[in-house]
């Protein structure tokens, strides 16, 4: 299997604890790591710099750079996740689109999973650029593009400026329940999953922490799934999403059935949520 895999490297700083790691699609890549068998080529098209590589190097080391580019300046991410439904983000160094004009063959990819960690990982037309030249699985992370920023650079919600039109180039579509919000404003969960739906998503999860998450596709069979959370002790509330995110998709383009794979994805952020020190981890054992 081949995989491309989108999205900016951050370092995360945490504001209640003092401590610096790597961050960002760090996590997405650990997931498809977890996952992946000795034949599978993730390539990942990334930021780096030689400056502050040693953080991302020993899962870095492992998957394909040749796309990744160096930058002057790594965004940077201060977090503060202590007593707060959803943590609280403060940027620097935002970095501008990654040059997905670098991929060339893209028949060769089972599949692309862009996770927009700063929300300006790619452009709106970057990704009509990506969808009109690929015909196969595209999935699609919102994390931060559901928030807008502030000159002092805190991210706030907001919503997505010109969502029809990202809806329209998406296969598989990941948020948590205050992103969905970001997306449309209709109060009923399944409501707002049927109107994005409409506008071109063939398959929507919405995350939900602790309570596990819930399936919407517009196939008739699989039209809502739900996998309860798992009882775990949480020990890390960083990078769950993003490697359940990589866990799903993975599975997917394996096994193209949803039940299987959102309870693949269920327990692999549950793994990752009750994993201590996971940015000291190259793989989870799933």
């Amino acid at each position: 299997m081949k995989i491309l895999l989108i999205g900016h490297s951050i370092i995360d700083h945490y504001g209640d604890y003092g401590k610096t790691k790597p961050g960002g699609v760090y996590y997405s890549a650990m997931g498809f790591l977890s996952c992946s068998k000795n034949n599978d080529l993730f390539m990942l098209l990334t930021g780096k710099n030689q400056k502050s590589f040693s953080l991302f190097e020993p899962l870095y080391s492992k998957v394909d750079l040749t796309l990744s580019d160096e930058i002057a300046d790594m965004p940077e991410v201060f977090l503060y996740t202590s007593g707060e439904s959803e943590r609280r983000e403060v940027y620097k160094n935002i970095s501008g689109n990654l040059n997905v004009e670098k991929i060339k063959d893209f028949s060769s990819y089972d599949g692309i999973l862009i996770n927009m960690i700063t929300g300006f990982d790619i452009s709106l037309k970057q990704l009509k650029w990506i969808r009109n030249n690929y015909s196969g699985l595209i999935y699609f992370d919102v994390h931060t593009l559901a928030r807008g920023f502030d000159l002092k650079g805190k991210r706030k919600f907001r919503m997505i400026p010109q969502i029809e039109e990202w809806l329209s180039c998406i296969d598989i579509l990941q948020c948590n329940e205050t992103e969905l919000r970001t997306i449309c404003s209709i109060k009923k969960e399944e409501e707002n999953a049927e109107w994005i739906m409409r506008n071109g998503v063939k398959t929507l999860l919405i995350t939900k922490a602790q309570n596990g998450a819930v399936l919407y596709s517009n196939e008739e069979r699989a039209k809502k799934l739900i996998a309860p959370g798992e009882n775990i002790v949480v020990n890390n509330k960083i990078g769950c999403g993003d490697v359940f995110g990589t866990s799903f998709f993975y599975s997917y383009i394996l096994s193209g059935d949803n039940k299987i794979s959102l309870d693949k994805a269920n327990h692999a952020g549950a793994a990752a949520a009750s994993t201590e020190n996971l940015f000291n981890c190259t793989r989870i054992s799933l």
